[in-house]
């Protein structure tokens, strides 16, 4: 019985893994709307890991007569 559930669980973990990540960066901006630059002149952002799913395909559904 344990080995089913760890084996039931290293699955679930394996499939989560499965969609890729995507790094998303925005750029800071002050109150009064401008970029805020580092000591080194860059524009400071923040950055995210995001999860991106696969798009499914379907048919399309058949109009109404």
């Amino acid at each position: 019985m344990k080995y089913t559930i760890v084996l039931a669980a290293a699955l679930f973990a394996l499939s989560a893994t499965a969609a890729e990540t995507k790094k998303i960066c925005v750029d800071v901006k002050d109150k009064t709307g401008k970029v805020e630059m580092d000591k080194a002149g860059k524009p400071k952002q923040n950055c995210k890991q995001v999860k991106q799913h696969k798009k499914l395909e379907g048919t399309a559904v058949p109009s109404k007569k």
